[in-house]
């Protein structure tokens, strides 16, 4: 006999519909599966016998047959087990076919015919949703997340045998609620602000002016100046994400299984700072089958690269193209998958290998050699992508006893949240979000000059050796500094400022 059940698969960070098709035919015991499984999908034959024997069926002792269309796309993953059981029910009649076709049906099942949770479930939810189905069958875990998606059934499960009840009709199961969608109320308090940071008031409005205009960071200073508090603390002044950006980031999570079972939206900006000693694929992502990086996991939120120099040279040249494009193309033998990946970059670094160039306090112990070799490992192609250049001294002693407290991250959210309504305006026919992506043309519009700050920035570019791209780059912070004053027009100052975020061009370049 030939039964049908539909499931899902995921493409990227998208997913599709995947019939699985199960025949029973005479002949000797066999168990085939076709379709281009990976090794996880063609071992779920002996975890689907045992659960099906533990669960107190019976598992055919013909030649079986299962085929996942389309054929031509290679499946991965655990989330066939269930459909194949069912499938192989269904096929035996045991389960009703007409009611097998209104559901989408994923998930893992244990040996005792326990399900467990399966990932980018969120994804295949809104495939689903797409395709008109009735409802969606998923392990007792993965419902929060699916009942995200509006306008379809999502039923929680727990074993296989009350999969079969309820499809049998001897057992009626009541859909997950939908969760509460109000982001402001479900974002989690934040457990830093930025009263808690001594002194550094000029890298505070380097962070704000970045926060507003979702420019990128490098901040270079001694160790112990505040450079990883400071970046700790940047999301904090972000905006809240919007509904569409946390589906976006909820998906990334999703397929790489780090969303909780409890959380069925990621709520607040990621801030992902790995270590010094990753693997381009680590960052960028990779694998036989291309998996999201660091990159794609930061995405609508914050990377944080501390020590910048530690990093390889080619794991830091692969940020090049998500800075640019937004997004990171991985190709494969197998596969070609692009996944998202705009994210705000906020790199560290000392000033030289012992961290004391420059400082009052301490001697630099370093070569010039040293000094040149450490900092010529940060390319200028990648300094061009960083919009906003610091300095971060160290702390003085007066300010770190001071009892006054700066002002907070409450504070300084407004004034960003502000300026980001005015982008949002002036964007809210493009496909950009913040003045950082505003492509040429947009800046021809929106960034006109006047005759004294066109010299300032003319004198500017020649006198540090400027590139085109660094241009473009402090056209861009002007025109947010602007946007923080409530100023349509760019003046004299603001270019000024601008130009200031960009004094390490010459040291660094």
């Amino acid at each position: 006999m030939l039964a049908r059940v539909r499931s899902g698969a995921l493409r990227g960070v998208d997913a599709y519909i995947v019939e699985v098709e199960v025949d029973i035919a005479p002949g000797l015991p066999a168990f085939t599966t076709v379709g281009l499984p990976e090794a996880a999908v063609k071992e779920s034959k002996d975890r689907v016998k045992a659960a099906l024997k533990n669960s107190g069926y019976q598992f055919p002792g013909n030649r079986v047959t299962i085929n996942l269309a389309p054929a031509d796309v290679r499946k991965e993953g655990t989330g066939f087990d269930l459909p194949v059981a069912v499938g192989l029910l269904a096929a035996q009649g045991i389960v009703p076919s007409e009611s097998v076709d209104k559901y989408l049906i994923i998930g893992e099942l244990s040996l005792d015919g326990r399900l467990k949770p399966t990932r980018g479930v969120l994804s295949m939810a809104l495939a689903f949703r797409q395709d008109s189905g009735a409802g969606l069958i998923v392990p007792r875990e993965n419902a929060a997340e699916a009942a995200v998606v509006q306008d379809i059934a999502v039923y929680p499960i727990e074993t296989l045998s009350e999969v079969v009840e309820f499809l049998q009709g001897r057992q009626e199961l009541t859909p997950a609620p939908p969760p509460k969608l109000d982001l402001e109320a479900l974002e989690p308090a934040d457990e830093v602000d930025f009263r808690e940071v001594k002194g550094q008031e000029q890298a505070k409005r380097a962070l704000v002016i970045a926060a507003a205009g979702g420019h990128n960071v490098i901040m270079v200073g001694p160790p112990g100046a505040g450079k990883t508090m400071l970046a700790q603390r940047l999301p904090t002044i972000l905006p809240p994400l919007s509904f569409e950006e946390a589906l976006e980031t909820s998906k990334i999570y999703s397929i790489v299984g780090q969303l909780p079972p409890d959380q069925p939206l990621v709520t607040k900006r990621p801030f992902r700072p790995p270590h010094h000693t990753i693997s381009d694929a680590g960052l960028i992502g990779g694998g036989r089958i291309p998996r999201p990086g660091e990159v794609s996991l930061a995405h609508n939120g914050v990377l944080f690269l501390d020590e910048l120099p530690e990093f390889k040279r080619q794991v830091l040249e692969v940020l090049r193209q998500p800075l640019e494009e937004g997004q990171v193309t991985l190709s494969r033998a197998s596969a070609s998958l692009s996944y998202p990946a705009r994210f705000m970059l906020v790199a560290a670094m000392n000033p030289c290998p012992c961290g004391f160039l420059g400082d009052s306090k301490r001697v630099c112990t370093c070569t010039p050699r040293q000094i040149q070799t450490y900092q010529a490992r940060i390319s200028g192609p990648l300094l061009d992508r960083i919009d906003i250049q610091m300095a971060v001294p160290a702390v003085r002693f007066q300010e770190l006893a001071d009892p006054t407290e700066g002002e907070g991250s409450k504070f300084l959210r407004q004034q960003v949240m502000a300026a980001r309504q005015i982008q949002g305006r002036r964007f809210a026919r493009s496909r950009y979000h913040c003045n950082a992506q505003m492509s040429s043309r947009y800046l021809k519009q929106f960034c006109v000059l006047s005759s004294e700050a066109r010299r300032l920035l003319e004198t500017a570019m020649e006198r540090l050796g400027l590139s085109a791209r660094a241009y473009n780059r402090i056209l861009k912070i002007a025109r947010t500094i602007a946007d923080l004053e409530g100023e349509e027009h760019l003046s004299l100052p603001h270019v000024a400022e601008a130009i200031q975020y960009r004094s390490l061009d010459r040291q660094l370049g």
